[in-house]
């Protein structure tokens, strides 16, 4: 590579940068498959990003992959490098330099190992033996890593024997779809699934989540997964390398599944109202996606369905997301759409994430249904068709949404733990044992109904609210997404939220060979002494019912102190009528926890005045 040093080649399309270096090594890096300016050096590439987002200001990054040589086919990482990979039951990486302070972990070697480990993993969850032929479908979102790793990955699964189908930009609802559905001419159904995304977070990053048609992968799939790619990745040789390579050139086939997904989708809303062709003719609806993988519902499920689409927003796939985060939760992303509703003056606004696995709405007045009206909302429509119901939330959601669910819709309210995979499960797990249940749904806007196999598909509860707008035109009710207003008539909201981070510091002597062996040790302490310290203040009381952290009431409002499922963080979530009363349950809070050191309070002492 020296003999290219300082070399810049303008424009260059990068679709597959590994080189081969002169011991015959593949060296990897990523790159963002665009046109680039590429400059060498001699020990790294590097790449700088000239692009214009829509306020036109010119901006330039610089994007960094390791190309130095080495004698081994790949520098050699430990099972614990695979491990702080898994995020719950997904795994999450960083796929891209160019973030100080944020090495590159999810490399191509890495990602090929993953993919070998699912093909192992799979072939021994399904009792395949060698006369059958698997198959695994892969999608990606928008993020410029996004074709490396799905090229990497793939060949993994196909040196492992199995038959890989790329779907290109898809979602991730979209690819556990492909699990269940019957229609060889699209190769279906899956056996495995792989959607390529990091959801919400930063452009350097990335990740994988997995499915079979029983579902997403759990955490203990994900762990075994991950240990089987470390052991996978440390055999790896030049020759098992260019074996997978040569049998991925062979096996891989391409398919516009989204084409499937889509088509369901429209069918959906149509057969709500009456199979009425279209049956959203004369209504107004944006979508903003963020610049991620959602930009299809526009033209594939509105416009077939006789919405006007135009005043939509951010539909280009584009993974540095120069617009705002595709988050249905940031505020950024929320003042966007409902801008983009009272600027166009249109009866509905919808928003997805980066995957659209999660989504929200606003209303032709600029209300957003995201958070609890959104849990709201999907509950008056799914307990009008279920009455009775159970509808499982995670911990977060406010005392007045329970109220509303049971109190005015009927239904019951359980409330368990965070995470969309919990959430999910609890569901499953309280249909087994008899107690109905047909909506499990977050505050985050990760949604999934059981007439919809448990898939958590954000499209699929915007698909739920189009429904409502559909059948209330067919049976004469106008009046555009005032409907939807109505239907959250009555539910009781805090005057006064706010969430904290509590962050744990993990190098405080306590944790640094001190009494505690982790931070989730540690943290699981500071609850323990928060709830013992409850009873002596007879103005708080403790949740009778509640699984995760500890929830209080008081002074007309309640809060929650949890440990976060995978970061050294206690997020305390204060809901109250008002900014006094959300003081006074501050200092609660303050008081029992004080006395741990290694916990940083100073977010806390900020809220509540204190020095």
């Amino acid at each position: 590579m020296a003999a290219t040093s300082g070399k810049i080649v303008q424009f260059f399309f990068v679709s597959n940068c590994h080189q081969q270096n002169t011991q015959g090594r593949r060296d990897y890096c990523f790159a963002p498959s665009r046109l680039r300016k590429l400059a060498w050096t001699a020990s790294s590439m590097q790449f700088r990003t000239l692009f214009k987002p829509q306020n036109h200001f010119s901006v330039q990054r610089n994007f960094h992959c390791n190309a130095s040589a080495s004698a081994t086919a790949v520098p050699y990482l430990d099972k614990t490098d695979f491990l702080k990979l898994q995020n719950g039951s997904d795994i999450r990486g960083v796929a891209v330099d160019g973030v100080e302070g944020e090495p590159v972990n999810l490399t191509e070697p890495v990602a090929e190992a993953i993919g070998a480990a699912f093909a192992a993993w799979l072939v021994e969850k399904k009792k395949a033996d060698a006369s059958q032929h698997l198959r695994v479908s892969i999608g990606h979102d928008s993020r410029i890593s996004a074709k490396l790793l799905q090229n990497a990955i793939s060949r993994g699964l196909a040196g492992g024997g199995l038959e890989v189908v790329h779907y290109g930009l898809a979602s991730t609802p979209a690819m556990f779809n492909s699990t269940l559905t019957k229609n060889e001419a699209f190769l279906c159904p899956a056996d495995g699934s792989i959607m390529i995304t990091a959801s919400h977070l930063p452009f350097n990053r990335n990740g994988f989540k997995f499915f079979t048609n029983a579902g997403g992968l759990g955490k203990a799939d994900i762990k075994d997964i991950l240990e089987r790619a470390a052991d996978i990745y440390n055999r790896f040789t030049e020759e098992s390398l260019t074996n997978s390579e040569r049998k991925a050139s062979l096996s891989i086939k391409k398919v516009d599944y989204m084409i499937v997904y889509t088509s369901d989708l429209v069918k959906a809303v149509r057969k709500a109202a009456g199979n009425i062709e279209k049956p959203l003719g004369g209504f107004h609806i944006v979508v903003d996606a963020g610049n991620g993988a959602g930009g299809f519902f526009a033209a594939k499920v509105l416009e077939p369905l006789g919405a006007i689409t135009s005043g939509s927003q951010f539909l280009e796939p584009d993974g540095l997301f120069p617009n705002h985060i595709p988050n249905p939760e940031d505020k950024t992303a929320m003042k966007a759409i409902t801008q983009a509703v009272l600027d166009n003056k249109v009866d509905l606004g919808i928003i997805f994430d980066t995957d659209v696995d999660r989504s929200a709405a606003v209303d032709f007045t600029g209300r957003e249904f995201n958070r609890n009206r959104l849990i709201a909302l999907m509950a008056a429509i799914v307990l009008e068709e279920h009455p009775g119901t159970t509808i499982v939330t995670d911990s977060v959601t406010s005392d007045g949404l329970t109220t509303f669910i049971e109190k005015k819709l009927g239904g019951r309210h359980h409330r368990f733990k965070r995470g969309y995979k919990n959430v999910i499960d609890e569901a499953i797990r309280l249909n087994s044992i008899g107690e109905e249940s047909h909506l499990a749904i977050e505050t985050s806007g990760h949604g999934a109904l059981k007439e919809n196999h448990w898939l958590d598909d954000g499209a699929y509860l915007m698909v739920k609210i189009l429904n409502k707008l559909a059948s209330a035109r067919a049976s004469g009710k106008g009046g555009g997404s005032k409907v939807l207003t109505d239907l959250i008539d009555g539910l009781q909201e805090p005057d006064f939220a706010v969430e904290l981070r509590l962050k744990i510091n993990q190098n405080h002597p306590d944790l640094k060979g001190g009494a505690f062996r982790s931070f989730r040790e540690y943290g699981e302490a500071v609850l323990k002494h928060l709830e013992n310290s409850i009873g002596s203040d007879p103005s708080l009381h403790k949740a009778p019912v509640n699984y995760e952290g500890v929830r209080v009431s008081g002074y007309g409002g309640w809060f929650l102190l949890r440990l976060s499922l995978h970061d050294p963080v206690l997020p305390l979530n204060i809901e109250a009528p008002s900014n006094d009363d959300a003081v006074k349950l501050g200092l609660a809070v303050l008081a029992a926890v004080k006395d741990f050191a290694g916990l940083d309070t100073s977010a806390l002492n900020k809220f509540v005045g204190a020095s």
